[in-house]
């Protein structure tokens, strides 16, 4: 009997400390276990292309590739997605790094415009009665004027009548019938140097001579003698060249970022070197459903008359800086249909690819919403071959070119030879 309880003491005890041992290495402590013909025992399996689909077993990913095993102590073993190069290989490839940084973003805009007349000062001349054009003095559109010239002579039978009843007014020396006669003329467009001429010589004139309402260039003349003409009609619009307005198409997702009183740096291709200043006079209300786009007005002073109606111009707008954020290379950006990542260095020759909120990008830098925090370091060159290897968790012991290093499965074995000729062979590898 006393045998018998001493073997099932014994018996006891060797479970006891079996158990103990098993609690004490617990699967973070497996890389010192080996299986019987001395290799390294995985921790787990993950898909290739889901760092999130691990098993305990190997086998297949729902995409029909073979799990890769992990191991304690290897790439696998850190923050999943984590990926570690040696010092060499970060030379080979070039990669380099950038900090994240804080600050506001200055934003250009560029867009193109055209330039236009004006339409403050654009007048248009339009007849007030039925008649004939007797005599066009301007012959054609472009031709300049000046403010008091004579632009065309027009015949009416209105004018004539309205002519006599004046006459007929001061006849009957009628002070309330010749005020009624002044003004029926006046609204009829006669000058008032033509009513006193009247008045003086008594004489009905035939014709009335329209002259410039200011000086300009003649547009859109739409009138030639001997024509008839009726209210209504555009005889032809005077428009000047100084100043001059000059019309941009803002982009809709860029709308929100220029206001009125933004600096605004504008060229001509028929003039290179020669750079324009101007502010956003006016940023209209509606967009254009076509083009989707956004106009913008800016105020030229135009003495030269450089500035010619009709020109194409490319302009940027200054914008205005927003609050202060995270700002990053715009490099190190990488962009898929679905999201916005970077590449985290780590040190020592760790790497992460992480997911970014992007905000507003100029042509150096962009915006971080969230995902990144001030002072990290971020991969700026190479980035995607990074990104594609952290994306797969893979394990990037196969890139060493050391001796002493673990051995890894056939597939990253049969694959080591081709990343050894330098960083153009590593990024061809790296998008196979």
């Amino acid at each position: 009997m006393t045998t018998y309880i001493k073997t099932l003491l014994g018996l006891a005890i060797g479970v006891l400390l079996g158990a103990a041992g098993a609690l004490w290495l617990g699967p973070g402590q497996d890389s010192g276990v080996h299986v019987g013909n001395g290799e390294r025992k995985p921790l787990y399996w993950v898909a290739p292309m889901d760092p999130d689909y691990r098993r305990d077993q190997p086998g297949k990913s729902p995409m029909g590739m073979d799990l890769i095993p992990v191991y304690a102590g290897g790439a696998g073993a850190d923050v999943p997605g984590t990926v570690r190069i040696a010092p060499d290989v970060v030379n080979n490839l070039g990669v380099r790094t950038a900090s994240v940084t804080s600050g506001r973003l200055h934003l250009d805009v560029k867009t193109v415009g055209y330039v236009q007349y004006d339409e403050d000062r654009l007048v248009h001349m339009h007849p007030r009665v039925e008649g004939w054009i007797e005599k066009l003095y301007v012959k054609a559109a472009g031709d300049r004027v000046e403010q008091g010239e004579p632009l065309y002579a027009l015949y009416s039978p209105t004018l004539v009548n309205a002519q006599e009843e004046l006459l007929l007014a001061l006849k009957r020396d009628n002070a309330v019938l010749i005020r009624a006669a002044v003004e029926r003329l006046s609204a009829l467009q006669v000058p008032r140097a033509d009513i006193d001429q009247l008045r003086q010589t008594r004489q009905v004139s035939q014709t009335i001579t329209i002259t410039a309402p200011q000086s300009g260039v003649i547009d859109d003349l739409g009138v030639r003698e001997g024509m008839f003409v009726k209210p209504g009609m555009v005889l032809m619009a005077i428009a000047q060249l100084a100043p001059v307005w000059v019309i941009g198409e803002v982009f809709e997702r860029q709308a929100g970022l220029v206001e009125v009183g933004d600096t605004v740096r504008m060229q001509l291709d028929y003039l290179p070197g020669r750079e324009w200043l101007g502010q956003v006079d006016y940023v209209y209300p509606s967009l254009n459903e076509r083009t989707r786009t956004v106009q913008i007005r800016v105020h030229f002073a135009n003495p030269d008359g450089f500035l010619k109606p009709g020109m194409f111009a490319q302009m940027v707008i200054a914008t205005r800086p927003n609050h202060e954020t995270l700002l990053i290379p715009r490099e190190a950006l990488i962009r898929t249909g679905r999201q916005s990542r970077v590449v985290l260095a780590l040190g020592e020759g760790k790497f992460k690819s992480v997911a970014v909120k992007v905000g507003r990008v100029d042509e150096a830098q962009a915006e971080i919403l969230a995902g990144l925090r001030e002072g990290e370091r971020i991969v700026t060159s190479a980035q995607f071959l990074i990104d594609s290897e952290s994306s797969k968790t893979a394990d990037f012991e196969r890139m060493s070119h050391a001796d002493g290093e673990d051995a890894v499965t056939a597939p990253q074995r049969s694959a080591q030879p081709r990343m050894q000729h330098g960083g153009h062979g590593l990024m061809e590898s790296g998008h196979d």
